[in-house]
């Protein structure tokens, strides 16, 4: 068994799991009637009441809650208390539109303490760690998110917030940094930075790495061990639901676990809304249970992901999540065909030669929408005849169109010219006039 932070919980058994989940929704359901307008009328335009729900078998009448309602009711339409209980905003970066907001009060800053706790606890963070955050701080949930659960474990904080790398590597060698939170592009990063300046894995002390706020491969996963000499772990959460800490890996690898005493995850046709069983792709919904700022009911997140109701030889009990293909509102219709980043990741990472940093253009041309692939190759190779760079490039463009079955062009670029991202990377430029 691995670590484990709060055992009463992480381990308990899942009827006693339910009893807990059904009293903490008929709460909240009876919680956003009465302190919410919009959920007052979302529940009275289906005819339902404060105490409608009696069990997690009422949960697909409730209402969905989805990003446009949030920017409707921007910026304080959804908090279910006064303004003076709550006493920390965050915002998403607003990139389109106004920005999402979520408000906390006290109680619900213990709750995501609590569980980011379990979630570093998960990649091995104790009391002895050094804890090196290298998410950005301030609006954007992952820094302070990170750093509340860091201090709750009792590790050592070092909050470095993003950029300037090389500050950011002399920190981790340094003050003898053993974990490591950020988003796993910047890892990479910091990782090639490291090499640049002749340092390897042996050079730092770190043993964990916990990941999120985009997606990425198990090939980037397998490059991140490697280079950093870790352990690296996905994390999952939003800004809508509390930040990250929603869902984490564990050692074992084989999904995220949903801290279910917080969140309740089920998973829905994205065409139907249609509840789907465990083990169906679909979107991934989630209803808080414990929020007292700002509850959501059934808030659709558009990640698409599966439910694995297997129980983990790691001993805990909540059920897990796979780690997303993608994206309802990520996702690419090309000539339609449905394509997801991460199917072409996937291929990238699994070729030598090739850096884990690409670029995905799409355009139109004429009627027709055309995919083309930058990715940067090794220093090494990139100084090779141009007949194995035009031979490699076959072989990626083979490969991808196997994955997506349409045409791609791909374009190999020399090392270090496709734009480092020190947040989330860009993997996506769509130059279409849709």
């Amino acid at each position: 068994m691995s670590l484990i932070w709060n055992e009463k919980y992480e381990c308990m058994p899942r009827d006693e799991l339910q009893a807990i989940q059904e009293e903490r929704l008929r709460e909240t359901v009876n919680r956003v009637f009465y302190e919410v307008p919009f959920y007052r009328r979302a529940l009275q335009e289906r005819g339902l009441g404060p105490d409608s729900v009696k069990s997690l078998d009422g949960l697909s009448k409730l209402p969905f809650t989805t990003k446009d309602d949030l920017r409707d009711n921007y910026p304080y339409g959804l908090f279910s208390v006064p303004l003076s209980e709550i006493v920390r905003v965050h915002a998403s970066s607003g990139t389109t539109g106004k920005p999402v907001v979520d408000g906390y009060t006290r109680h619900d800053l213990g709750v995501w303490a609590e569980v980011m706790a379990r979630s570093l606890t998960c990649c091995g963070a104790t009391k002895n760690s050094v804890v090196h955050i290298a998410y950005g701080y301030g609006l954007f949930t992952g820094g302070l998110g990170a750093h509340g659960g860091a201090e709750l474990i009792g590790a050592s904080v070092i909050p470095a917030s993003g950029g300037h790398t090389k500050r950011q590597i002399m920190l981790m060698k340094d003050f003898g940094s053993t974990i490591l939170a950020c988003t796993p592009s910047y890892a990479m990063h910091l990782a090639e930075a490291m090499a640049e300046a002749g340092l390897s894995k042996s050079d730092l002390k770190l043993k964990g790495g916990l990941f999120g706020a985009e997606p990425w491969s198990q090939n980037m996963r397998s490059q991140l061990e490697a280079r950093l000499g870790i352990v690296a772990l996905d994390v999952y959460g939003l800004t809508e639901i509390i930040g990250p800490g929603v869902a984490v890996e564990c050692p074992e690898k084989q999904g995220l676990h949903v801290w279910e005493d917080h969140f309740l995850p089920e998973v829905i046709d994205p065409e139907t809304g249609k509840q789907l069983p465990d083990g169906s792709y679909g979107e991934l919904v989630v209803t808080t249970l414990t929020k007292q700022g700002m509850p959501l009911i059934r808030y659709r997140t558009r990640d698409i992901t599966t439910i694995i109701s297997e129980l983990c030889p790691c001993g805990r009990t909540h059920r897990k999540i796979a780690r997303f293909v993608g994206r309802t509102d990520d996702m690419l219709v090309i000539r339609g065909v449905n394509v997801f980043p991460s199917q072409i990741e996937e291929v990238l990472l699994r070729i030598a030669h090739t850096e884990p940093q690409y670029q995905i253009i799409v355009e139109r041309r004429g009627q027709l929408d055309a995919l083309e692939v930058q990715v940067e190759v090794s220093e090494q190779f990139f100084s090779d005849e141009i007949r194995m760079l035009e031979t490699l490039e076959r072989q990626i463009q083979r490969q991808i169109e196997d994955v997506l079955g349409i045409n791609v062009r791909v374009k190999l670029v020399e090392p270090k010219t496709i734009e480092r991202s020190e947040g989330k990377a860009k993997r996506v430029i769509d130059r279409r006039q849709l």
